[in-house]
């Protein structure tokens, strides 16, 4: 079959992401943003090492074009005494009994792969032509130019025999194969907005230890901005916070483990990353009574300070093993009183939220080998590698963070350093570490007393004027308290982490103007102007129109009224005499005045 051309006049552009090249119309019938080359190309990343650890269970190994032969990871296992994985290797055939399954072929055995809303096609195309061992794709949308221009893509990168164009509600697709032989194994959602709706449909369609990826880029909802939407979609509230990054993860977590219970399964995450305006979770989805038992005591409740941002995290449930046994019973608190301990403001409640682990270190660990034996896949390798690495740094077992610039900005001081307030915590004997979701993020076991304590001794080697503060301040109740840990701010060698060390690109740089959340694709290919256009059309109005200068005259002067304006003739409103108000005149029913 020929592929379709594209002819300069015809409006349409070829847009080349990594393997793909991709049709697309200048008029805004299907959506594209290219700040989210990172997201697909982190997607194939991990479905790959996904498809790697599936297929060698059944004897069959990828083929990733230029990668280098895998060697260090040998010498890794062998090194270690005590490998629970170890043993499972060992029964694994060689590499000579290991069928082959390469890139843009069916493999017979392979994965299962579902783009519930693939708009041009771009990713399902990617995954056709950059991840072996899949067995089919279907790309499917709910427009009918969408679905079309899907059909005129696949044929354009020749990737029929992978890649099928559907038209359909992803929701209604989902509910359609949920019989167990018909389940997808991997199922990509990545909407425009919320993905709630498709939620339930997809933790029911998605195999046994099956791979979920969702996206959410509607991050004002889960950052705290309307804290009731969120639990409408999502069953949490959310709250404005310096953590709300995290949060949210921890947010969609909750939702997607909730919708997971209500048909005996549960998951497991495998990584869970928060990047420029969107956040995006890969987990996996597996089946068990016993296991969802155990969910209610992997949630959590959030109380967090209005005042100084101390916060309080209370397990919803709590799992006791008594031998073969295991006693489940309701969590106990709460862990605060009616008033913040540190700076007597008030408490908001969050949540619930996944209190676990948001990423599994081995899973990652050989996605990041998997990208130093080929580091030339990607166009965004260098950011996948930084970000990635971060994550392996990460405390696993401390839910949400603090920020430097806000315990600074508490008690009006400066801000200490990041080693050094690293360093204050290491010598205090507690463990500490970065966020990848946010750049000022301290990760610690400490307890909130410490981390004051802390910031007190800081504040005295930097002390602020106090006789500025307000009683009702939160610093001055923070600092009307003497330190009961001396800490010591000397630099530790390993309070500077390995990634920083080497300079990894560990976060987004603008990569063009007015980069962000692109226009919603519009129904009837109707062109919306870029945000650039939009900004010049609604803002300045008063400063660029014509006449601009004394359209202001139009509007009495409220000053004027209350009878203190005075600007007199230089104000730019009006001043108009209010009326006289008319002389009152009795009713007749009213009794006349005594004289």
């Amino acid at each position: 079959m020929e592929r379709p051309s594209v002819s300069e006049n015809s409006g349409e552009t070829v847009i080349k992401e990594g393997r793909a090249s991709v049709i697309y119309p200048s008029a805004n019938q299907v959506f594209y943003n290219p700040v989210q080359e990172f997201n697909r190309d982190l997607t194939c990343a991990v479905i790959t090492e996904f498809a790697r650890m599936q297929l060698l269970q059944k004897g069959i190994k990828i083929l990733v074009p230029d990668e280098r032969e895998e060697q260090k990871v040998v010498i890794h296992l062998a090194e270690e005494k005590e490998d629970p994985v170890q043993p499972a290797l060992e029964d694994q055939p060689t590499s000579n009994e290991l069928r082959t399954a390469g890139v843009e072929e069916p493999c017979p055995d392979g994965l299962r792969v579902l783009e519930g809303l693939a708009a041009s096609g771009l990713r399902s195309i990617r995954f056709a032509r950059e991840v072996p061992g899949l067995h089919s794709i279907i790309a499917n949308d709910f427009s009918a130019s969408a679905v079309e221009l899907i059909k005129r893509n696949i044929q354009f990168n020749g990737v029929e025999n992978l890649v099928t164009a559907s038209y359909s509600d992803a929701r209604m697709l989902m509910y359609s194969r949920r019989e167990t032989r018909e389940r997808f194994d991997v199922i990509d959602l990545d909407p425009y907005g919320s993905p709630s709706m498709f939620l339930d449909a997809a933790v029911q369609s998605v195999s046994e230890g099956g791979l979920l990826c969702v996206t959410c880029t509607d991050m004002a909802v889960m950052a705290g901005n309307s804290g009731e939407t969120c639990y409408s979609k999502y069953g949490a509230m959310s709250i404005k916070s310096k953590f709300c990054h995290e949060m949210a993860l921890r947010i969609l977590l909750h939702s997607l483990d909730l919708r997971s219970n209500c048909y005996q399964r549960y998951i497991v995450p495998l990584l869970c990353v928060s990047a420029d305006f969107y956040i995006r979770v890969f987990v996996r989805v597996f089946t068990g009574q016993a296991k969802v038992k155990l969910s209610a005591s992997k949630q959590a409740l959030v109380y967090n300070c209005v005042g100084c941002g101390t916060y309080h995290v209370q397990r919803m449930g709590r799992a006791t093993s008594q031998g073969n046994h295991t006693k489940f019973s309701p969590g106990t608190g709460p862990p605060v009183g009616m008033n913040c301990e540190f700076c007597h403001q008030k408490h908001q409640m969050g949540g619930p939220l996944w209190a676990e682990a948001l990423h599994d270190n081995d899973f990652v660990g050989r996605v990041l080998s998997a990208l130093e034996r080929n580091p030339k896949r990607f166009r965004t390798s260098d950011r996948i590698q930084g970000v990635l690495s971060m994550v392996t740094e990460e405390l696993t077992d401390v839910p949400l963070y603090y920020t430097l610039d806000n315990l600074s900005s508490v008690i009006h001081c400066s801000t200490p350093p990041l080693l050094q307030f690293r360093s204050a915590l290491l010598h205090a004997g507690y463990r500490v570490s970065l966020s990848h979701a946010c750049k000022q993020a301290v990760k610690t076991d400490a307890p909130a007393s410490v981390i004051w304590d802390v910031m007190r001794c800081w504040e005295k080697q930097n002390p602020v004027k106090r006789e500025k503060l307000s009683e009702t301040s939160p610093a001055f109740h923070v600092l009307s308290k003497e330190p009961s840990l001396q800490a010591c701010f000397d630099v530790r060698e390993d309070a500077n982490p390995k990634s920083r060390k080497l300079g990894l690109k560990r976060f987004q740089e603008n990569p063009e103007a007015n980069w962000g959340p692109k226009a919603r694709a519009k129904a009837g290919g109707v062109i919306v102007p870029t945000l650039e256009e939009k900004r010049k059309q609604h803002q300045n109005k008063r400063k660029t129109s014509p006449g601009a200068e004394n359209c202001f005259k139009n509007f009495p002067c409220k000053k004027f009224k209350q009878g203190n304006c005075d600007l007199g003739e230089k104000c730019c409103y009006a001043h108009i005499p209010a009326p006289a108000e008319p002389e009152k005149r009795p009713s007749p029913h009213e009794a006349p005045p005594s004289s």
